[in-house]
């Protein structure tokens, strides 16, 4: 059965092949607009549902994941910063604080469907205006939510994390594994 990631993510698409090679990514435009009352903590797995529909309708006789990450901190979602000045301010906001990364995951095959939220929390040390300027002054803040990759130069901002380091990065790799045998396993008996 075909698996498809709904993900444009190069991150994403580089974790789903620790769980399977047999998968295929595909990129699509789906409206991600939260509803107003969202609570922070459930917007990537609302997103993420809203992905794999949007996969599902185009790919009905396959096995649809969809997928999406947000940073909260003190109760706000960071997105990706849309300018310098924006990288710098939620660069001094994370600095010395702890936040929570939560990726999302929603499996859909047919009208069975599964999701969860996967929360790690990462903690900044506290960073010199000198370290957050040239943090802001590479090309890596601005693709990632929260305005830093923790697989890249932003690994030197971190002082520790708790939880998965690969659900940081974007793809929660040992949980979505889990669910993805067991959303198989089921499929296969019914």
């Amino acid at each position: 059965m075909e698996i498809i990631l709904a993900s444009a993510s190069p991150r994403r698409r580089e974790l789903m092949r620790y769980i399977t090679d047999d998968f295929r990514a595909v990129s699509l435009d789906c409206d991600e607009t939260l509803p107003l009352d969202t609570d922070p903590m459930q917007a990537s797995e609302y997103l993420a549902n809203l992905k794999a529909l949007a996969a599902a309708e185009q790919y009905p006789d396959a096995v649809v994941i969809g997928c999406d990450t947000t940073v909260i901190c003190e109760g706000d979602i960071l997105g990706k910063p849309k300018s310098r000045e924006e990288c710098v301010a939620v660069m001094e906001l994370l600095s010395g604080h702890t936040h929570q990364v939560v990726t999302g995951c929603s499996i859909m095959y047919g009208d069975k469907v599964t999701s969860f939220s996967e929360v790690t929390d990462v903690t900044f040390r506290e960073l010199s205006d000198a370290e957050i300027e040239a943090y802001a002054d590479t090309d890596e803040p601005y693709d990632k939510a929260g305005g830093y990759g923790i697989q890249g130069k932003g690994s030197e901002l971190v002082y520790g994390i708790d939880g998965d380091f690969f659900n940081v990065v974007g793809l929660p790799v040992t949980r979505l594994f889990q669910e993805l045998k067991k959303f198989m396993r089921d499929i296969k008996e019914n």
